[in-house]
């Protein structure tokens, strides 16, 4: 099949990329760069450029929609609505108009907000962000275009925090923010986060091809999920370091995340603490992910292997010099 992947110049698109190649498919990946893995498959194209879009996605068969604004301190916030939205409607104008009929969506666990317990796929949403919201409007959006038709198949993937080699997010903050001997561990850290190594997810993205049409939504979360205590300590051990470091209360840690905003808004520009990450942190973010067990999937590696992984590839001379 002739596959689009928007995004796909990205971390998770870039390892999608890889195991859709081995299976024989023709790929397109569609990006504001050029993919560094596969440059001769690369299409540049922003998704908020409908006609550019409309072009790059001409003679396909599948798309997998993976562009997206995610970073949570974008401003202005706008750009999660022209991005995750309106990027979202042009991708399912370009479909309609090139009768394409298979679309693959990730959308986030944000829509259901902070705290929100053990979130199941039928629970309601209740997005905390403008990240949030704009995804639960996105998802809204293909939902419709699958109704519209009953020969349509959606796939909607709503992910936890991924990580893997190559990934600048969350994860990757905490890792090298512990190698590189600045990270404090803010509260107690009994709260727990569900979240996903890039192999299992890639994985069950290539195995979404297969759903037959209809609309299929699923929460992806690697399990058992760790607490916070216990991530940071498999972090620490794995590069080298021993207890858990440095620890500060929880209020503490509000009061230094608000000074930080107020130090961005005065400087413009971003500060890698802030409040909202700060409660992001210590907030419960755990997703049910038992539906996935109905698809025959097995994920090929555990959190466990997925961290050592990636601490391997990015971090491996910190773990020397410890």
């Amino acid at each position: 099949m002739k596959i689009a992947i928007t995004g796909g110049a990205g971390f998770i698109g870039t390892m999608l990329a890889g195991l859709l190649k081995n299976d024989g498919h023709t790929l397109r990946l569609i990006d504001l760069k050029k993919s560094e893995a596969f440059p001769e498959n690369s299409h540049i194209a922003d998704i908020t450029d409908a006609s550019a879009l409309d072009k790059a996605l001409a003679g396909v068969d599948v798309i997998y929609h993976l562009a997206a604004e995610h970073r949570d301190d974008v401003s202005p916030v706008q750009k999660y609505y022209d991005v995750n939205v309106k990027g979202g409607e042009n991708v399912i104008n370009s479909a309609k108009n090139h009768g394409i009929k298979r679309i693959i969506f990730t959308s986030s666990v944000a829509v259901y907000g902070l705290n929100a317990g053990d979130s199941r796929e039928s629970d309601t949403p209740d997005p905390f962000n403008d990240y949030g919201r704009s995804k639960l409007e996105s998802e809204k959006t293909f939902m419709q275009w699958a109704a519209e038709d009953a020969s349509r198949s959606l796939g909607i993937l709503r992910l936890v925090a991924t990580f893997g080699p190559g990934n600048r997010g969350n994860i990757y903050t905490l890792m090298s923010q512990i190698a590189a001997g600045k990270f404090v561990m803010i509260g107690r850290g009994q709260n727990c986060k569900s979240i996903a190594y890039v192999g299992n997810v890639a994985a069950f993205l290539q195995h979404m091809l297969g759903f037959n049409s209809g609309t299929h939504l699923y929460n992806y979360a690697d399990k058992p999920d760790l607490d916070m205590r216990n991530m940071v300590l498999d972090i620490r051990r794995a590069l080298g370091r021993k207890g858990l470091g440095p620890q500060m209360p929880y209020a503490a840690g509000l009061v230094g995340g608000t000074a930080f905003d107020v130090a961005a808004k005065i400087t413009g520009r971003p500060f890698p603490i802030s409040a909202i990450r700060v409660k992001k942190f210590c907030a419960n973010t755990v997703v049910n992910a038992d539906k996935l067990s109905e698809t025959g999937f097995t994920a090929p590696f555990s959190l466990r292997q997925g961290l050592q992984e990636m601490i391997l590839n990015e971090f491996s001379s910190a773990r020397k010099a410890a």
